[in-house]
């Protein structure tokens, strides 16, 4: 039986890179019906809202969807399409992984880092306001349940992959109650784990940001509240290749949403040049997410075949392809 997926082409360059994924799963033989839900700037555009209902009843049917990058305007305009759909959603937990790939001129090798970043509190709830005509405040807001479901999360699927240490990120020392909080309930719920785990550590932000570029490598999976964890998945990403290796997914107790961290890079659009890369392991985790296992484990050898000759990694990655033949290459290492 089909599995019924929304798709959500998104803005820019995102139809091109989520048209790749069709393509590999296509050639997958994974039987998966797409179900297309456009969001994002035309939309708002012919509609009025970059989030149209439809595309959040298709999400909540389906359970399951892939969302190519969608554009923010920056200062002005309509909000994050990207918080609306986590907020809407209730995907509270945002997983993005950071791994050394084959074929990649890089500092560091075989980093191996699994970052939860909590996904609708902080100060990326949005309760902000003017102070009079000259300032604007903003409120930092974080609870323990909150911080209960996304340490647990943390937990649960870092057992479940065999990960052996975990880190909780926080700046408790200067905001003793938000992140004190947050550290707090981290340790009462690190107790339930603790005969699953080698080390149960913490950093302070700071520190963290200097020790993942100086030892990367130390670090398996760091748990953080929300403007960490934004800040710190992009520094690992850098470690790794860059926002265009980067895919990331939002997680909540019974829908997922995966989708690349990068953005909609509109002056590419329609110029065969974009990575699609980082789409492809989004949709690969997406299928380890549904079930097809053995699929997704032949679509990463496909991708490292790809990514081991420079005539098929694409011109970002120091090779030569574009959009289309590096997605003619990974299909090919798949059936060849």
């Amino acid at each position: 039986m089909a599995r019924t997926v929304t798709l959500i082409p998104g803005d820019g360059i995102g139809p091109e890179v989520t048209g790749s994924a069709k393509e590999v799963i296509g050639a997958l033989g994974v039987d998966i019906e797409w179900e297309i839900a456009e969001a994002g700037e035309t939309v708002m555009e012919r509609e009025g809202t970059p989030l149209p209902e439809y595309v959040l009843e298709s999400i909540r049917r389906n359970k399951v969807a892939l969302k190519g990058p969608l554009t923010t305007p920056v200062g002005t305009g309509f909000r994050s399409v990207n918080v609306a759909l986590r907020k809407e959603l209730d995907l509270y937990a945002n997983i993005r992984p950071a791994l050394s790939l084959p074929g990649l001129d890089l500092p560091y090798r075989d980093i191996d880092i699994l970052l939860f970043r909590e996904n609708t509190e902080d100060l990326y709830a949005g309760v902000e306001h003017m102070v009079g005509k000259h300032a604007a405040e903003s409120i930092k807001i974080i609870t323990r349940e909150g911080t209960e479901r996304i340490c647990r999360m943390a937990f649960e699927y870092s057992r479940d992959q065999g990960r052996r240490h975990v880190t909780v990120v926080h700046k408790a020392n200067i905001m003793k109650y938000t992140d004190g909080l947050f550290r707090e309930v981290f340790y009462e719920v690190a107790r339930d784990y603790e005969d699953d785990f080698e080390e149960i550590d913490e950093r302070i932000v700071d520190n963290m940001a200097m020790q993942l570029v100086m030892k990367p490598n130390l670090y398996d999976v760091l748990v953080c509240p929300n403007l960490y964890g934004d800040i710190l998945s992009d520094l690992c990403a850098g470690l790794t290749g860059g926002l265009g290796v980067a895919p990331g997914a939002n997680i909540g107790e019974d829908i997922a949403l995966f989708e690349p961290v990068h953005g909609s890079a509109p002056k590419y659009a329609g110029q065969n040049r974009a990575n699609p890369l980082a789409t492809l392991l989004s949709a690969k985790n997406m299928l380890y997410y549904l079930g097809y296992g053995e699929a997704a484990d032949r679509m990463q050898g496909a991708i490292n075949a790809a990514l081991k000759n420079p005539e098929t990694r694409t011109k970002d990655l120091g090779g030569s392809a574009g959009t289309r033949e590096f997605t003619r290459a990974v299909i090919s290492n798949l059936t060849g």
